[in-house]
């Protein structure tokens, strides 16, 4: 029996994405690797729902955040950012450690700050240049659910706004354009069902014209290479990765043939299956109502549950591979990534073996939490 892939990511990838890397390797200066790159990018954009630029980086999605702040920031720039979980703390130290300034909003984990907050941090400082985000906070299972109005501020404001959409893109709401998104920032092994190492980033025209005026002292991650390679050669400056290209397209080409909207739709429908499922078996979600993932279900442990011992059964037993929690919630949660491939096969097999890793651990559970879930699941239909 294969694994079950169940993390946050990589998650579970598709054997015709995996077959599209067993195409031949090809010269990444000739014209077919000129259509190649062509078809991704504008496949790219139909997923991000943009106009913008793309560009494709060979990296994970922490070299295309790392991107987004070394393209944009310079010392002493003032950028607002949500802090409430491992990966928006990261981003801010990175700021931080650019030399810019890093005005955190903090929340605790598994919540969100209150949008006023990010009001009055703009009234208090005139000169704030980007808002950035991170929509998907891996580390909690939070979900920031006002990106939208986070596009009108910055916006209004005369700021860039910059949403780190690792693990959420393809998988849930986010209309680049229509949220006034100048750099949006994902990866390939999320919700996008390929391959780890691609990692595409949009960048609207005036972050553009900003980067291409204001290039940063990198090489690799300097994005204004990649603005001038594409727009004279449709090319990489750098080698890629072209069986992940491969992949990659394949796996985009599923996204466009589901449809964005019925995609969104069914990432929904196995979270509502979880979150009842894993209810029904007394275990409660770690983040708030108001802040809870579609893509990350995180849940505290109960008494008795070792997080080294449950996962270890699960993946030696069951084939199941979830992933436990970080820092401070360590030991405390678990966190199933109910993102990508998904599906009812998905949702069940992982429900059934929580079930059972708990009973074999002595912890009861409710022999009617399978049936909870898939009542949720008659909703695909």
């Amino acid at each position: 029996m294969e694994y079950l892939v169940m993390l946050p990511g990589p998650t579970n990838v598709p054997n015709r994405v995996m077959n599209a890397m067993l195409a031949p390797v090809i010269n990444h200066r000739s014209d077919d690797f000129r259509t190649l790159y062509k078809s991704i990018v504008e496949k790219t954009q139909k997923v991000f729902q943009t106009s913008n630029d793309i560009v494709l980086l060979t990296t994970s999605g922490t070299g295309a955040v790392e991107a987004s702040v070394v393209n944009l920031i310079k010392k002493g720039d003032k950028a607002v950012i949500p802090v409430n979980g491992e990966f928006s703390t990261r981003l801010a130290d990175l700021i931080d450690s650019w030399g810019g300034q890093a005005i955190r909003i903090n929340a605790p984990p598994g919540e969100n700050p209150p949008y006023d907050k990010f009001e009055e941090a703009f009234d208090k400082n005139k000169d704030i240049k980007a808002l950035y985000a991170v929509y998907n906070e891996t580390s909690t299972g939070t979900t920031i659910r006002y990106m939208d109005k986070l596009g009108q501020l910055a916006s209004r404001k005369g700021a860039y706004f910059i949403a780190d959409a690792v693990s959420i893109l393809g998988g849930d709401e986010l209309p680049v354009d229509k949220w006034n998104v100048d750099i949006c920032v994902t990866a390939s092994q999320k919700a996008l069902a390929a391959p780890p190492g691609v990692s595409p980033v949009s960048v609207s025209k005036r972050a553009k014209k900003y980067m291409q005026e204001n290039p940063p002292p990198t090489q690799y991650l300097n994005l204004k290479r990649y603005f001038k390679y594409y727009e004279e050669h449709f090319e990489t400056p750098f080698t890629p990765a072209l069986p992940l290209y491969y992949a990659f397209r394949e796996a985009l080409d599923m996204v466009l043939e589901e449809g964005m909207e019925n995609r969104i739709r069914r990432h929904r429908i196995c979270a509502d299956a979880f979150y009842a499922g894993l209810s029904a078996l007394g275990l409660t979600p770690f983040a708030k109502p108001d802040a809870r993932s579609n893509m990350i279900i995180a849940v505290n442990y109960l008494p008795g549950m070792d997080d080294k011992k449950f996962r270890g059964l699960l993946s030696s037993e069951f084939k199941v591979l979830i992933a436990g929690g970080f820092g401070d919630l360590k030991g405390k949660v678990f966190r199933v990534g109910s993102m990508g491939e998904v599906g009812r096969y998905h949702v069940m097999r992982t429900i059934s073996s929580i079930a059972s890793a708990m009973n074999m651990l002595g912890v009861k559970t409710n022999p009617e939490a399978t049936s909870v879930a898939m009542d949720k699941l008659k909703a695909l239909g």
